[in-house]
């Protein structure tokens, strides 16, 4: 790929930087009952724990078939903090957060810890459009939120950038 890429180009998108973060899955046997008021609620005062969601509460999926399942997000801090720590205690950590944060959780059947290298953009590309083409013949374009930021809007702003910068090589 680095042969196509210039040197402009490739210190551009070494430049760009990542948060890292934990996500962790609990997963219930249907019927199970999640006696939270809320379907997600943002953590702001817990050094470990930044987001937790009931999965199918958010997603306002009800089943008698599909048990429930709760996704927490950890804060950027604790993901840098533990980026290279063993999974299995980073999960006992995470757990013993939302316990406090949550203690009417029940104990779920299975658990899934997640770590995300790259996890939102904390440096996009540089006076970026939102894209970036790496090569004419073929085309080779790059894009994401990597060259605009880390929410709904720019992704957006980069799939439309895309778009464009394809058209006129239809």
């Amino acid at each position: 790929l680095f042969t196509v890429i210039n040197e402009s180009q490739k210190q551009q998108l070494e430049s760009v930087s990542y948060s890292s973060r934990y996500a962790l899955g609990l997963f219930y046997e249907a019927g199970t009952e999640i006696a939270v008021p809320w379907a997600a609620q943002y953590i702001t005062d817990n050094p470990c724990i930044r987001f937790i969601s009931i999965d199918n509460k958010k997603r306002n999926i009800e089943s008698p078939e599909v048990g429930p399942s709760v996704v927490v997000h950890t804060t950027v801090t604790f993901g840098s903090e533990h980026l290279d720590s063993d999974p299995a205690e980073v999960q006992q950590i995470i757990l013993s957060h939302l316990q406090r944060i949550v203690p009417s959780l029940p104990k779920a059947s299975s658990i899934k810890c997640q770590k995300w290298r790259y996890s939102q953009v904390t440096r996009a590309v540089p006076n970026c459009p939102g894209q970036m083409i790496l090569h004419t013949q073929p085309l080779l374009i790059c894009g994401g939120d990597g060259f605009t930021r880390s929410n709904f809007d720019g992704c957006i702003e980069s799939a439309m950038s895309l778009a464009e910068a394809v058209k006129p090589h239809l």
